[in-house]
C-alpha cells in the first residue's frame, strides 16, 4: 500500500471536512445568527472568558441571544443581532496610523477602530487591549450610533488589560 498517496488523501478528506462545516457554521436554518468562532492564542481565550463572564444582559436595551455555534468567544444581542467576538485578529487598518487616527473612536475610555460595511454595517474592533474584540453592529441597529459600544466599555476595562495584542 502507498502511504504518502493514503496520507494525502486523508488530508484533502479533512481539508473538506473542515470547509464544509465551517460553511455549515456560517449559514443558518433557523432564525438564529451564527458566526465564525475566533482561535486566539492561549492568553487571549482567557481574556475573553473573563470577559463573557462581565458581559451584560441587555446592549442598548436588547436582550442576550447568543449566535451559534456555542463558544466562550462570541455572544449577541437582539434580533438582528449585535455580535460580538472577542479574540479575533488585529484587522491590518490597524498599521496603517492615517486609517487608525481617521478612523478610531473612543467610547467611555476604550478605543475602537470603525469600519462601515457596503451593506450598511458596522464593525468596531478594540485598539490598545491585550485582545481584540470586535462588535458588529447590522445596518439596522447603526441608527443608534454608538451606544452600544457603551455597554461593552465596563466590561472591557475591567478584563481585557491595555496593552497591544
Amino acid at each position: 500500500m502507498n502511504f504518502p498517496r493514503l496520507r494525502r488523501r486523508c488530508l484533502i478528506g479533512a481539508a473538506a471536512c473542515a470547509t464544509l462545516i465551517a460553511s455549515t457554521a456560517c449559514s443558518s436554518t433557523d432564525d438564529t445568527a451564527s458566526v465564525v468562532v475566533p482561535s486566539p492564542a492561549a492568553k487571549a481565550a482567557g481574556l475573553c472568558r473573563d470577559l463573557r463572564a462581565q458581559l451584560p444582559k441587555k446592549v442598548d436595551g436588547l436582550e442576550r441571544t447568543d449566535p451559534g455555534p456555542k463558544s466562550e468567544l462570541t455572544a449577541g444581542w437582539g434580533d438582528p443581532a449585535i455580535i460580538l467576538r472577542c479574540g479575533v485578529e488585529r484587522p491590518p487598518e490597524m498599521s496603517d496610523p492615517e486609517v487608525a487616527k481617521s478612523d478610531g473612536v473612543k467610547v467611555n475610555g476604550v478605543a475602537w477602530l470603525l469600519q462601515k460595511r457596503d451593506d450598511g454595517s458596522y464593525v468596531f474592533t478594540t485598539a490598545l487591549r491585550q485582545a481584540y474584540v470586535e462588535v458588529r453592529l447590522p445596518k439596522e441597529r447603526a441608527g443608534g450610533g454608538l451606544s452600544p459600544l457603551t455597554d461593552f466599555a465596563a466590561p472591557i476595562k475591567k478584563t481585557i488589560p491595555q496593552g497591544v495584542a
